[in-house]
């Protein structure tokens, strides 16, 4: 099957229903067929549990620990879990508590994070779209040693709404190092301008620290959140996975207030 046919019906929708025509669940209805109706549910949900092998989860997300790279030249998390209450110390209960900043690891940004107007606006990350966070997605290699810059050469079609990037960072391991590497190379402002006025993509998914490009961190960034529509997700664990379509699932914490938050981002093939 072509990939342009694939992507296609991959884009379309599909409902699935359970029940029959009325909105209340069948355990509420007295029909007699409510029986039935509910058996069949069973046995639906049975057949898709035996198909689960043949569906691989690849978790995209890095490892929240205390090397973890930081946005810094050396720079890393540092702890960021703490044991508030211990049993080994005599608590009835083991109990963490958790600080850290919002763009930490694998994250996402919301449009208020280089956006005063947005931010103004609530446009916070309690607001993403989730149906833009979760759908098919397409995984690309770009060419190495470079930024992104324009992509004519991808050949990304119209209708596309979620795209990976995978680049020199994954090839150089950046996150995998202890300490930032401010090296990294991501979108310069004319590759984010491109996107934007060429593509369709609602969500752009990088492997390295920013979707930025160091040098043009802010500009790239400028363009992207103009308007509130594009969803930046980055350090994502792009290593060893084939280029090509995948189903995305990327659900960050719901922070209501917070420009970023911490995700956890699979794929589905």
């Amino acid at each position: 099957m072509g990939g342009a046919l694939l992507l296609t019906l991959l884009l379309a929708a599909v409902p699935l229903s359970l029940g029959g025509g009325g909105g209340a669940h069948p355990g509420y209805s007295d029909d007699d067929e409510s029986a039935c109706t509910v058996d069949a549910g069973a046995e639906l949900l049975r057949r898709m549990e035996e198909r689960g092998p043949d569906r691989r989860i690849i978790d995209i997300t890095h490892a929240v620990v205390p090397d973890l790279p930081a946005f810094a030249t050396g720079a890393v998390a540092g702890p960021m879990l703490r044991l508030r209450e211990s049993m080994a110390d005599g608590s009835e209960y083991n109990l963490s508590e958790l600080r850290m900043e919002c763009h930490t690891g694998t994250h996402v940004d919301a449009p208020g994070h280089i956006n005063q107007a947005h931010f103004a606006a609530g446009l916070d990350v309690d607001t993403l779209d989730l149906h833009v966070l979760n759908g098919p997605a397409l995984l690309v290699d770009v060419p190495r040693n470079t930024n992104i810059t324009a992509m004519e050469f991808l050949n990304i079609p119209r209708g596309v709404r979620r795209v990976l990037f995978r680049t020199l960072n994954t090839d150089r391991k950046l996150m995998w190092r202890k300490g930032g590497d401010m090296s990294y190379v991501g979108f310069t402002e004319d590759g984010a301008q491109w996107l934007v006025d060429n593509t369709d993509i609602k969500l752009v998914g990088v492997d390295g620290l920013s979707v930025a490009s160091f040098d043009h961190l802010i500009s790239a960034h400028v363009v992207f959140f103009k308007t509130p529509d594009i969803i930046p997700v980055e350090s994502l664990n792009l290593d060893d996975i084939e280029a090509g379509i995948y189903m995305l699932h990327c659900l960050p914490l719901r922070l209501v207030g917070a420009e970023g938050a911490p995700t956890r981002c699979i794929l589905i093939k």
